[in-house]
């Protein structure tokens, strides 16, 4: 069994593609619109298969997100070496994300940081 894709609503739809693709390499579909229900998503796909779907719909509630909650806590992506982390890190926080951890090597091993993207939903970044 594997994880087919993961599914993130999302406020500004356009916005969280052009992060995913622009910041993370992600590659991008043409997008989907429902026109009855106004539901519109892309898929972005990353290398070695993983898959995220985007997703927004009308009259959304959006409830602050804060750091230390129940429910999905970030969406990780590993990006190769130590290097790409720092240099994706760097890059995020010049561009206005807050870091709000690393880069760092955590009691676990992982070579990471974490950054609040876009609507508050928490990016993670691993070698």
């Amino acid at each position: 069994m594997r994880i087919e894709h993961v599914a993130l609503y999302v406020n500004d739809l356009e916005a969280a593609r052009d992060f995913f693709v622009t910041c993370l390499g992600g590659c991008s579909n043409a997008g989907y619109h429902n026109k009855n229900t106004d539901f519109r998503s892309y898929f972005i796909s990353f290398e070695g298969g993983a898959r995220l779907e985007i997703m927004t719909k009308p009259d959304m509630k959006d409830d602050e997100k804060v750091l230390n909650r129940t429910g999905y806590a970030h969406v990780a992506f590993s990006v190769g070496s130590r290097e790409r982390v720092d240099e994706i890190t760097a890059g995020l926080k010049e561009s206005g994300f807050e870091v709000v951890s690393g880069p760092r090597t955590t009691g676990d091993g992982y070579y990471e940081s974490c950054v609040v993207a876009f609507e508050g939903n928490l990016i993670e970044i691993t070698e």
